[in-house]
């Protein structure tokens, strides 16, 4: 049974925040990466499968399979945030738990504890094939930090 979370949409507005954000990210537009899901506390970010975010033995890199990682909890901890503020990673850390390989990696952030100042994520992520299987690949947990935007 799905969590109810997964399911759950964030309000129109914070959608649109979320990815305007998320369009403005040039290493996710790059890597070909795009939001599948933002729901209060949880988002989902896609990257399909293609040679250029594969490391040599054609596995989805480290590197990309992070990337993913770290942007799905920033942009769960920000669907939490107040219009006015931001969103900046403090710390995070994965583990690799098998080769990633598949269809298409699905990265997925969920806040474990938001606070006024500093925000815990857990960070998940899923190798999956074109059939819908799904085998979880990398998790690890994250920091993140609110922080006012910049003045314009």
């Amino acid at each position: 049974m799905e969590d109810r979370t997964q399911q759950e949409q964030a309000s129109p507005e914070v959608q649109k925040r979320i990815q305007a954000s998320f369009d403005r990210q040039g290493l996710m537009a790059h890597l070909g990466a795009r939001i599948t899901h933002i729901g209060p506390g949880r988002v989902h970010i896609v990257l399909p499968s293609r040679p250029e975010v594969t490391q040599q033995h054609g596995y989805f890199h480290a590197g990309a399979t992070s990337a993913v990682a770290d942007t799905a909890g920033g942009y769960a901890a920000y669907t939490l945030f107040p219009e006015d503020t931001e969103v900046l990673t403090v710390e995070y850390k994965i583990n690799l738990l098998a080769p990633a390989t598949g269809d298409h990696l699905e990265a997925v952030g969920t806040v474990l504890k938001a606070g006024r100042t500093l925000t815990v994520c857990q960070l998940e992520v899923f190798g999956v094939e074109e059939d819908g299987a799904r085998k979880l690949v990398a998790n690890g947990q994250q920091t993140l930090i609110r922080v006012n935007k910049p003045e314009q």
